[in-house]
């Protein structure tokens, strides 16, 4: 049975644009593992005014407003991920976004994933694997996973997809390897990632936003 205009089921917090259009762009940030909708939602007003903001929070509770999309264990040389939550998480996400066609007015041809850390594996796991659905992707101190790579779809398919990569070369979390690792493998995929790096850590300082924010507007030209 199909279910007739449902509600999203991840919670998620709206800024709505600022300059209003009949169906603007929409950008949907993720946060990393431990954190919430709220910390993402911080850089909202920092985002081009016409598109529609959503912050989500992911579905798995660690702690009083702590989330997370998987539990993952990091090791100084790999890391552990349950594989059944990222995947549940993914499929979550494609759903999100067709569920809020049902609540929310914007372009599905416009749809953009923003994500930090957790949230930028995230971005690479819905969009590598469902790119019809999104415009472009800014993945921030992310990784792309292995356990994902089977699940990618063809370079035809791929290729009118936008990607953004940030990544600190001191990044004492996600290693900078991984980034580096990850535009590689977009590259063996006729992708043209735009990437960026600084001599900074886990995080997201003025320059990082700057560089992503920059690169959102120009997609929306």
């Amino acid at each position: 049975m199909i279910t007739k205009n449902k509600k999203p089921s991840i919670h998620y917090v709206v800024r709505q644009p600022k300059i209003k259009t009949e169906k603007p762009p929409l950008v949907i940030l993720m946060h990393g593992v431990g954190s919430n909708e709220q910390n993402m939602f911080s850089f909202a007003d920092s985002l081009p005014d016409n598109f529609l903001v959503v912050s989500a929070r992911g579905p798995l509770t660690l702690r009083p407003n702590g989330y997370a999309w998987f539990q993952a264990q990091i090791m100084p040389d790999r890391s552990i991920i349950n594989e059944e939550q990222a995947e549940n998480s993914r499929k979550e996400i494609i759903q999100f976004i067709d569920d809020l066609k049902n609540v929310e007015d914007f372009d599905e041809e416009q749809v953009y994933l923003m994500g930090f850390s957790q949230g930028g594996i995230m971005s690479y796991s819905v969009a590598l694997t469902e790119p019809e659905k999104i415009k472009g992707i800014a993945v921030m101190s992310g990784r792309l996973l292995s356990e994902v790579k089977p699940l990618i779809v063809s370079d035809e398919r791929l290729k009118k997809l936008n990607i953004f990569v940030s990544h600190g070369t001191h990044d004492s979390v996600l290693k900078f390897g991984y980034a580096t690792d990850a535009v590689d493998y977009l590259h063996s995929k006729g992708l043209q990632p735009e990437f960026h790096q600084y001599p900074e850590d886990h995080t997201i300082n003025q320059q990082m936003l700057g560089d992503v924010v920059n690169w959102l507007s120009n997609q929306s030209k």
